[in-house]
């Protein structure tokens, strides 16, 4: 009863949001709705018993996307009265795009009621959805998961790359030449003590 419960509230919470992150006028205001709707995301995964995902979603898009979003919202002076200003001429365009996506929902929901109404139960193997995931992800998807980091370590370097600008106005520390500098020809601030000149 409280498992029912605690799915139909965030479930209607989810959908609340979702609804306030679209047709919200603050961006900045979007933006935590669209973290409420993440929260309630993964309250209702851990209802499902898949704990390790509602720790990534909160983690992942939660700490890390959906904060990015707010940074960015928040320090972009964006004119938004100026995006709003064609949103009658783009209207047609969008209402096409949610019929379409409707049509496709419904298609999925009834073509999913033809189907079996209840899967057979994996087999259990005394493993927690973490073990099993760990497992399946070093095992079986090892190769997948190697090139996605390697794709990340890419996109990495090329954010370093983008951002990383030598201007002239700068003067930049080479730090292979002052390692190799000899000390005897480096110049050496010192302070005297008071009354008392500096001797050469």
């Amino acid at each position: 009863m409280i498992a029912t419960l605690s799915f139909y509230l965030f479930a209607t919470l989810a959908i609340l949001s979702a609804i306030l992150v679209v047709f919200a006028r603050n961006p900045v205001h979007s933006v935590l709705w669209l973290i409420v709707t993440f929260f309630n995301a993964a309250g209702l995964m851990i209802l499902l018993g898949a704990e390790f995902i509602a720790i990534l979603v909160i983690l992942v898009y939660v700490g890390a996307v959906a904060v990015l979003f707010l940074f960015i919202v928040m320090m972009l002076d964006i004119d938004f009265a100026a995006l709003r200003s064609g949103f009658t001429q783009n209207l047609p365009f969008g209402i096409l795009i949610a019929l379409v996506l409707l049509s496709e929902m419904a298609i999925a929901v009834i073509a999913g009621r033809s189907g079996p109404v209840i899967a057979e139960a994996p087999p259990e193997t005394g493993q927690s959805n973490i073990e099993a995931f760990g497992e399946l992800l070093y095992s079986r998807f090892l190769v997948p998961f190697e090139l996605s980091g390697l794709i990340l370590l890419v996109a990495l370097i090329g954010a370093v790359v983008l951002t990383h600008r030598s201007r002239g106005d700068q003067r930049p520390q080479k730090i292979s030449k002052q390692v190799a500098r000899d000390p005897k020809e480096a110049i050496q601030l010192k302070q005297p003590e008071s009354g008392k000149g500096v001797e050469l």
